[in-house]
């Protein structure tokens, strides 16, 4: 055989050392045994002249990364691949737990609270006398301003100011609570701190 033809079986040689590394766990042997082949088929191309080894060396810098690019997109779907590497959510909320307080955050989408200080773009907001972390859809929304509730992504409130109504729960607990702090600290219950620590 003369020697392009030897430089035309190394480089597919290589090719198949690539495809089989996909689907054998050799530890990356396959894959030196892969480079080795490809160098030397354009070594062995170049024994055959100048014009016939930069011919071959063109070829395989334009083989050698489209059977690399092939390779690395294929391999996920290889059985090797769906072993080593973990399926990607569909949904960023995927990722969170199903749980209790999760769900909770789900129901509020669409209710309508008040903000508890300025969001610039995140805050407090007050829903049914509750009070949640949230962040303004992209904007700053001034203290007290009426939201409400578009979206929960990935355990985020996301808000953004509304002209509806806010309902009477939010609000009685928003009054209820500046009450309790404008009372004298006797009316609460609360022991002085006169006594000294022992």
């Amino acid at each position: 055989m003369d020697p392009l033809t030897w430089s035309i079986c190394l480089l597919i040689a290589a090719i198949a050392l690539v495809a089989l590394e996909l689907f054998i766990p050799s530890g990356g042997l396959l894959s030196f045994l892969a480079a080795v082949a490809v160098l030397a088929s354009v070594i062995v191309a170049f024994t055959a002249g100048p014009r016939t080894g930069f011919l071959m060396l063109v070829v395989t810098l334009i083989v050698v990364p489209a059977v690399l690019a092939s390779a690395v997109r294929w391999w996920p779907l290889t059985p090797i691949g769906q072993l080593i590497l973990i399926a990607r959510p569909e949904d960023p909320d995927d990722v969170l737990p199903d749980t209790e307080e999760y769900r909770g955050l789900k129901s509020l989408i669409g209710k309508v609270g008040e903000s508890k200080g300025k969001m610039l773009p995140s805050g407090a907001i007050v829903i049914d006398g509750t009070t949640y972390d949230a962040v303004s859809e992209g904007m700053a929304i001034d203290s007290g301003t009426t939201v409400k509730v578009i979206a929960v992504r990935t355990n985020r409130i996301i808000v953004r100011p509304t002209e509806e109504a806010v309902s009477t729960n939010s609000l009685s607990s928003t009054t209820e609570a500046t009450d309790v702090l404008s009372q004298p600290i006797d009316s609460l219950g609360i022991e002085g701190l006169d006594e000294p620590l022992t």
